[in-house]
């Protein structure tokens, strides 16, 4: 009796372990996923993208932006959505082709700029020099 639990427990062992490696798989993939879609809007013909740590003010509104919906897996169905829409508001001090604040309400509003390349223009370097 003894010997039949022990064979009882290997594949019981192996099934943990093979568990555990699925579910490790699944998450890198996952978590290589969520990375590939960055906050972005289109505006005018002009795609923003978030810029972290700017201090800055809410000016009028401008009208929508549109937020494209993120296919990071290639599986998305042509007849789904084609983004969503935010109000767009102008930054006090910097043209709206440069960057504009986008969100619900003014106050929940984050700011948005058009990179050249990977440099953001100079007048969002000059107000992130200034928060």
């Amino acid at each position: 009796m003894i010997r039949a639990g022990r064979f009882v427990g290997l594949p019981l062992a192996a099934a943990i372990v093979v568990s555990a490696a699925a579910c490790t798989a699944g998450s890198s993939s996952s978590d290589e996923g969520a990375a590939s879609c960055i906050y972005q809007v289109e505006y005018q013909g002009r795609t923003y993208q978030d810029v972290a740590n700017v201090e800055f003010t809410v000016g009028a509104k401008l009208g929508d932006a549109t937020q494209p919906p993120c296919d990071d897996t290639g599986g998305q169905d042509e007849t789904e959505e084609s983004g969503t829409t935010e109000t767009a508001y102008e930054v006090d001090g910097i043209s709206p082709k440069v960057a504009i604040a986008v969100g619900d309400t003014p106050g929940d509003a984050q700011f948005v700029a058009v990179y050249s390349g990977t440099e953001l223009p100079p007048e969002v370097k000059k107000l992130i020099a200034g928060s």
